[in-house]
Parts: C-alpha cells; sequence; structure tokens
C-alpha cells in the first residue's frame, strides 16, 4: 500500500472521525437520553417515553420550581422527579395544597384527580437535620407527578435531594415521536 492511499484515506475519514469525536463528546458531558421507567411521573411522563436531558444545565442555572430532573438517590440508582421545593423555603402539604413558606400554590401540572397524602416539612427533615426549619442550601425537594405512587422525598431513604445528585434537567420528550417537545 502506497502511503499516499494511506493519507488519502485518513483525510477521507477525517470528517467522520472529528464527528464522531463530537457525538462522544456531547452524550458525554453535554446531554443524555434518559428513558422513563416506571409510573411515577404518570401523566406528565409515561414508561416507554424517553427524554433529552442536559448534563450541564444544573451546574451552570440555578434549579427552579416545577423543573424536571434526573437524580442520582443514595440506592445508586436513577430517578426523575419534578422540584417542588428550593432552598430556604419551608414545603408542606394540607388538604391537598402546596404551601411555600405557609402560602397556598397552585400545581398546574398536576392531574385534579391525583390526591397527594398530607405531610409537614418535619416529616421530610426533622429539626435535627433542618434545624432553621427550611430547606438546607444545596438541597432541593422532589416529587413525582404521580403522588401515590412514587419513591420521593417524602420517603425517609431519599429525603431532601443534593444539588450534587441532581445529573441535569429534562430538555424535551423526543419519545415517543407523536409527543415529541417540551415537557412542563
Amino acid at each position: 500500500m502506497d502511503l499516499r492511499e494511506v493519507t488519502e484515506f485518513l483525510r477521507d475519514c477525517m470528517g467522520y472521525i472529528i464527528a464522531a469525536a463530537v457525538v462522544v463528546f456531547i452524550l458525554t458531558f453535554v446531554v443524555s437520553i434518559h428513558p422513563i421507567a416506571g409510573n411515577s411521573m404518570t401523566p406528565t411522563l409515561e414508561e416507554g417515553d424517553a427524554v433529552l436531558v442536559s448534563k450541564f444545565s444544573p451546574k451552570l442555572f440555578s434549579i427552579k420550581r416545577n423543573e424536571i430532573v434526573v437524580l442520582k438517590a443514595p440506592d445508586k440508582k436513577t430517578y426523575i422527579k419534578r422540584v417542588i421545593g428550593l432552598p430556604g423555603e419551608k414545603i408542606d402539604y394540607l388538604n391537598g395544597i402546596l404551601y411555600v413558606n405557609d402560602e397556598g400554590y397552585r400545581e398546574s401540572f398536576l392531574n385534579p384527580e391525583v390526591k397527594t397524602n398530607n405531610f409537614l416539612f418535619e416529616d421530610i427533615c426533622p429539626l435535627e437535620k433542618c434545624p432553621d426549619g427550611v430547606i438546607p442550601d444545596g438541597y432541593y425537594l422532589v416529587l413525582g407527578d404521580n403522588r401515590p405512587d412514587s419513591y420521593d422525598s417524602r420517603d425517609p431513604s431519599l429525603g431532601l435531594v443534593s444539588k450534587k445528585q441532581i445529573q441535569g434537567t429534562v430538555m424535551m420528550r423526543i419519545w415517543p415521536l407523536g409527543k415529541m417537545g417540551k415537557v412542563d
């Protein structure tokens, strides 16, 4: 084989090599595709859906209420949940109403037939862990949209979620194609 042929072959393949490297970089550091398993986010996200997740968004921007995040739980499993409580807030749920710092807050994304069991902030974070009675800096309260069937901050084995546990924010649903688009 002639050296010119090898050089020409490499030159022809360089575009593909660069494109592959860019794709690997993006899928490693920028975005990921995450399949939905289980029904804890129903009806917003259903089993079999797939979402595009921004991996660096939580590192560059502040996490907002109602954002859907991908998190790594203490059991090393990955979950998708909705951020309900932010650092510095007291969150209670009474008679189907979310209270943020003792003010009622409407959750328009919830199915009206879904009932959330009552809880007080102290049930999630006792005063020994949260002496100020609010979510500490760098922590969030997360819930699934299918409140009766969701492993979330109400479970003592998960509790409040640290920002370090949040691996990304959901940007959009990409599967099924008929439902592709932004997820609220």
